[in-house]
């Protein structure tokens, strides 16, 4: 009997500290809706835009966060924010320290992992418990997995913006797949939609250099260019056999020179294309390729596609997708307020 007790004992600490794990363990597929997570429930999709600019939006009555990358969302997920009485605060925030391993000094020793501290006073973001509505003593929880990629990606100084319905316009308390607010300071940036005469947009001295980005939405018609996080440009987008499904798809320029002609300017030369990996997606088969996703189905104006050309780099992303990416929704516009660190509404 004493040989069993023994090494039993010698265990309990190891269960002790084992700590907890929250939510789902993979990515569910980059269609799923953010409206359609149940707790725990996350989406990442960080080869969309490999580089740029971060910033997370937490919408609070939502219960869900948003992380942009170069202006696109590259994940979202459910949370759970501060309950009745330690309510998290809205405002501005970025993110003061770092800590894989943070263990509470306020709450028994509570393991507090990928801790991304937004306020002296307690508040931060990291792995937790999600029971599907606010629960928290102040901070944000997020599922472990999604925590711990985001935690990898993020930097010290990254800016976090806290809304509720009070507190911001409702389309960044709502936000849709590109980022509703400038990645600097956190405030709303939502560049207004072309009107019935535009044909396009184009202002790349808005962000003179840095990485880019291109989104190609087939459910709002539109080709939107960022870089380094800000929009330059946008144009109407045509779809053949607009009642077929896109899918969703990503590809990023590789050095060298493709086959052929370009898929996006006529005569000229063909960029090498590469396509990623997304959750819930095949890279590998047909239609997975630039030709088959764009060339056959997807055109924009010729003037305005010759203006992009240039921007074709390697490391520049394009992203296809079914999916809306312009703002849903109207309403009333508010000011983000800010909290200041430390201190609570």
């Amino acid at each position: 009997m004493r040989k069993l007790l023994f090494p039993l004992l010698a265990f309990l600490p190891a269960l002790a500290a084992a700590v907890p794990f929250w939510g789902g363990g993979e990515s569910l597929p980059v269609a799923t809706p953010p409206a359609a997570l149940k707790p725990g429930e996350f989406v990442w999709l960080a080869s969309v835009a490999p580089a740029g600019p971060i910033v997370v939006v937490v919408t609070l009555d939502d219960q869900l966060a948003f992380v942009y990358r170069n202006g696109v969302a590259i994940g979202y997920s459910t949370v759970s924010s501060g309950k009745s009485g330690h309510s998290t605060p809205t405002g501005v925030f970025t993110i003061l320290q770092k800590d894989k391993d943070h263990h509470s000094s306020k709450y028994n020793n509570a393991p507090m992992p990928y801790t991304q501290r937004l306020t002296w006073d307690g508040v931060a973001l990291h792995a937790g418990g999600l029971p599907g509505y606010p629960s928290s003593h102040g901070c944000v929880h997020l599922p472990s997995v999604f925590a711990e990629k985001l935690f990898n990606e993020s930097s010290m100084g990254m800016t976090i913006v806290v809304v509720d319905g009070r507190t911001a316009p409702v389309d960044v308390a709502h936000p849709a797949a590109l980022a509703p607010v400038d990645a600097k300071t956190g405030a709303p940036a939502i560049e207004p939609r072309l009107q019935p005469n535009e044909k396009h947009r184009w202002n790349p001295e808005k962000s003179p250099e840095g990485p880019v980005s291109i989104v190609m939405s087939a459910a709002d018609r539109r080709v939107i260019v960022l870089r380094n996080g800000v929009e330059i440009g946008r144009t109407r987008l045509y779809v053949a056999e607009s009642d077929q499904p896109l899918g969703s798809h990503a590809f990023i320029v590789q050095a060298g020179i493709g086959v052929g002609e370009s898929m996006l300017v006529d005569g000229a030369a063909a960029r090498n294309w590469l396509a990623v990996s997304l959750p819930g997606y095949q890279v590998a088969g047909p239609g997975s390729d630039l030709a088959a996703v764009v060339g056959n189905r997807l055109r924009m104006p010729q003037d305005f596609a010759v203006k992009l050309y240039p921007l074709l780099q390697p490391g520049t992303t394009l992203f296809v997708t079914d999916a809306p990416v312009l703002e849903q929704t109207t309403g009333e516009e508010l000011t983000v307020l800010a909290s200041g660190a430390g201190e609570h509404p």
